[in-house]
Formats: C-alpha cells, sequence, structure tokens
C-alpha cells in the first residue's frame, strides 16, 4: 500500500507533465458538473426513485474516468492498495465508499454513499483484483456512527479497510519474505483486526502472482544487502569493494523508492533487520 497525498493534490497541479495537468477552467467545470449530477442524485433519492439513481450513476461513469490518468501519476502508475502496476491486472478508478450499496460484516447491505459518487476525494486507483473483491464491502465497527446524505459524518467513521490516502493506516501494513501482506508488529489490537480484513477482503495475500512478485522482491533486495555488507567489509583496504558498496547501496535505494514496483516489500525487507546503516539506504 501507498500513501497518497490526495488532500493537497490537484490536476491542475504545476509539478504534473503537461499532457496530464489540466487547466484551471477543465477543473472548475469537472467541478460544476460533479455539483450538478449530485443535485440529480439527490432529487432522484428524495423522490424513492433508488433505481433511476443508481443507473445515473452508471451512465456518468466516464466522468469519474477523465481523472484515471492524473490519479494514476499520483502513484507512478501503481494500485494503491497493492503497488502493482500489471500484477493484479487491470487499474480501475475504485470508490473507497461504494456508491449505490454498502455491505457490513454482517447483516443485510445499506444504501451507499451515492453522494460521493463524483467526489474525487473518494478515488482510489485499485487493480482489477483487489477492486473486484472489495465489490461494496465497506464494514464499519460495531459502534461507529454512519453518514448520510442528511447527516453526513465520513470523517467520524470508523472504517474496517485501510485508506492509502490515510498515512497512518499505510504505515500498518508490512510484508513478510514469503510475500505475504501482514500487520506491522506491534499494532494494536483493532489495528491488527483491520490488517487482517483488508488483506483477506481485497486478495492482497490471496492473489499467488501477487505474492510470487512480492517473495522476488523480498530475494533481490536481500542479495543486494548480503553484496553490500560484504562489500562493506572489504572496502576499508579495497578501491574495488568500495565501489561496490556504491553500486549495492544504489540499488537498495532505488528499489525501495516509492516509484519503484512493490517499495513497501523492499522497505520492510531493510527494515525489519533493525540495521541504521541499511535504514539510511532506503530511497
Amino acid at each position: 500500500m501507498i500513501f497518497i497525498d490526495l488532500e493537497h493534490k490537484l490536476p491542475t497541479d504545476a509539478e504534473l507533465p503537461a499532457n496530464i495537468r489540466w487547466t484551471q477552467a477543465e477543473w472548475d467545470a469537472w467541478l460544476a458538473e460533479s455539483d450538478r449530477l449530485v443535485k440529480e442524485l439527490n432529487k432522484l433519492d428524495a423522490s424513492g426513485k433508488l433505481i433511476e439513481r443508481n443507473q445515473l450513476i452508471d451512465s456518468r461513469s466516464a466522468h469519474w474516468g477523465k481523472l484515471k490518468p492524473w490519479l494514476l501519476a499520483l502513484s507512478d502508475g501503481k494500485c494503491w492498495f497493492t503497488e502493482a502496476r500489471e500484477i493484479a491486472s487491470h487499474l480501475d478508478v475504485e470508490h473507497f465508499r461504494p456508491k449505490k450499496a454498502a455491505r457490513n460484516i454482517k447483516g443485510p447491505e445499506r444504501d451507499g454513499y451515492w453522494w460521493l459518487a463524483f467526489d474525487y476525494m473518494n478515488f482510489r486507483i485499485a487493480g482489477t483484483v483487489p477492486n473486484r473483491k472489495k465489490g461494496v464491502w465497506f464494514p464499519l465497527r460495531y459502534d461507529s456512527v454512519r453518514s448520510k446524505f442528511a447527516r453526513r459524518c465520513e470523517r467520524d467513521e470508523i472504517p474496517h479497510f485501510l485508506d492509502p490516502t490515510n498515512a497512518h493506516d499505510v504505515t500498518l501494513l508490512a510484508f513478510d519474505e514469503e510475500g505475504k501482506a501482514i500487520p506491522t508488529p506491534g499494532v494494536s489490537r483493532w489495528d491488527f483486526v483491520r490488517v487482517r480484513r483488508t488483506v483477506d477482503r481485497l486478495k492482497l495475500t490471496e492473489h499467488q502472482a501477487l505474492a510470487e512478485e512480492r517473495r522476488k522482491v523480498w530475494q533481490r533486495v536481500t542479495a543486494h544487502i548480503s553484496n553490500y555488507e560484504l562489500a562493506l567489509a572489504e572496502s576499508r583496504h579495497s578501491a574495488g569493494a568500495r565501489e561496490r558498496v556504491k553500486i549495492e547501496a544504489r540499488e537498495i535505494s532505488e528499489l525501495t523508492k516509492p516509484s519503484a514496483e512493490l517499495s513497501s516489500v523492499a522497505k520492510w525487507c531493510v527494515l525489519l533487520r533493525n540495521d541504521r546503516r541499511l535504514t539510511r539506504l532506503i530511497g
């Protein structure tokens, strides 16, 4: 999982490539259309026309699809949940809070967060595997408040799923040498539950191809660390060893950069060794 600071990003940001960056007028028009669509949804919802409401959402998928290139650019083309590019198959614009219906751990489906269907702060980039597996699931803790259009309180909800736009949530997910997504050592009982729920429901470990690629990354980083430590031990009396230290350090740094595919796996391979010399190499 990669942290995306969506709250402080816009498609008009100057650092974006010219072919992705929007003009202010284009962005304003997109926001105005979103507002218009939500007003239409509200009218249909107030009239009890839920089927028509949901049909309107489906018919306007191209509206949120326009933001896909920008959302992909924020993660260097990676799924925000798996950090994979092609491993978890096609990348979609996913609604973190489901737009038409939502399901808890137990009980029947409840109404979805239809008013967030066109809210870019509810968009995430997800591979087909986690997106399809998640579906309408959005469990809240048993004592959580539940947001409604008439009384919006999304920030007060206590969801089970980890959110890649929440910097704290991202720190709760770690990885092991088998390619499994696991809770970070020392997390609270509730956060442990959240990690397990996210991993199981989004298939973050069950998807075999993804786990296998994680194992390969772990093995590559392990090999570079071994070469780095060996070269470091010989570097005092060998110019060649000092050159190898530089090369291996660069490789470790590149594999742990946020832009690298599965970089969190590489980072945890380094962090779990609890060695400050290695930690300093994280990109």
